[in-house]
């Protein structure tokens, strides 16, 4: 069976999404009252959101097979392992920090790979079930009121916080999505935009970024009656958010689009340029000057995405992420090459009887 076509569309929106998480994590070196400030806001608010969406939509034909169940360990449990593995080497002994509870408590980009097992986990439950986004709100807000130390170990509340963004992918449609490539949604894009930049600009006001991580409600100031409504104001704000990407997303291919299928790679790897550049740093420079540290935070988010996207460092770094993928195409490989080997012995033997019997 030929595979399925890729949709530019779809590769687009994801490798423009993961660009703007590489770009968020150095937005967050920079001044919180500041423009940086405010592009964080406004980016947080929305692109995660539509990360998670997209994740939830791909996932949709996710069984309980022997060959899907033994997919998350070699695609994401894994690479959590040695990545989280790798990334707690490289602070201690490239940045000197002391680390604790390491692979219980993700670093910063690791915690969707987790995220990503328990929600495919879920899958053939919450896609089939009515109402199914009702309850993935309720285990959002239910999450809100996890308490304790022990919720830091594995990141469970944001895991539940952004279920239901990746419910909502499960539950949409081709048929669903089809009307936000048109001209008029791309209008209703461009001014949603709009509104969160300006709701963005007065985030402190009636939320705060903890509300954007999904931090349980005893770490927030809030009453609990406030902290639940601004959690479903962030959750609408993050659906609106995302449709509005996928609106102004463009729907043809080229060479963007074909980076859209090593958002993996990127993920994984700009941890290692966002401490190094910490260690370098770049707090202090940006943060006594705020105009150039927040177009050198851009312009290196976006040139680190690219660069780790491009094809020829994407085919090498793969062979990491994915050590399982790299050994059996290898042993393939071998095996393969020691069939043609042995088929030209047996040419040869049957050329040397044919002219023996001469």
């Amino acid at each position: 069976m030929a595979p399925t076509p890729r949709d530019p569309w779809l590769d687009n929106a994801k490798m423009g999404l993961v660009t703007l998480v590489v770009v968020g994590h150095l937005l967050a070196l920079l001044p919180a009252d500041g423009v940086g400030g405010h592009l964080y806001d406004f980016v947080y608010l929305w692109h995660m959101p539509a990360f998670v969406f997209l994740s939830g939509y791909l996932s949709r034909g996710f069984r309980y097979t022997p060959a899907r169940l033994w997919q998350l360990v070699t695609t994401l449990l894994v690479p959590y392992v040695l990545f989280e593995g790798a990334l707690g080497w490289f602070r201690i002994n490239v940045g000197g920090e002391q680390l604790a509870d390491l692979w219980a408590d993700p670093h910063f980009p690791l915690w969707y790979l987790l995220a990503m097992v328990a929600w495919r986990l879920v899958t053939p439950l919450m896609r089939p079930l009515r109402g199914g986004v009702a309850v993935a709100v309720g285990i959002c807000i239910a999450g809100g009121f996890l308490a304790g130390d022990w919720t830091r170990w594995l990141d469970a509340p944001r895991i539940l916080g952004f279920l239901p963004f990746f419910v909502l992918g499960l539950k949409a449609t081709p048929e669903a999505l089809e009307w936000l490539r048109g001209r008029f949604p791309a209008a209703i894009g461009v001014a949603t935009f709009a509104a969160l930049w300006v709701v963005s600009g007065s985030l402190d006001q009636w939320a705060g970024r903890d509300y954007l991580y999904a931090r349980p409600f005893a770490l927030l100031d809030d009453p609990t009656s406030t902290a639940v409504l601004t959690r479903l104001l962030v959750l609408l704000a993050g659906v609106v958010g995302a449709c509005a990407w996928l609106s102004v997303v463009p729907r043809v291919g080229g060479w963007f689009t074909r980076m859209g299928s090593a958002t993996l790679v990127v993920y994984l790897f700009h941890g290692f340029v966002v401490k190094e550049l910490e260690y370098l740093g770049f707090v202090a420079w940006a943060h006594d000057r705020p105009g150039p540290g927040l177009l050198a935070a851009v312009g290196i988010g976006v040139a680190v995405a690219m660069g780790l996207a491009a094809p020829p460092v994407r085919r090498v770094l793969e062979r990491v992420v994915d050590p399982f993928d790299t050994a059996h195409r290898r042993l393939r490989e071998a095996v393969q090459l020691t069939e043609v080997v042995q088929e030209q012995h047996q040419v040869s033997a049957d050329a040397g009887l044919a002219t023996s019997g001469r």
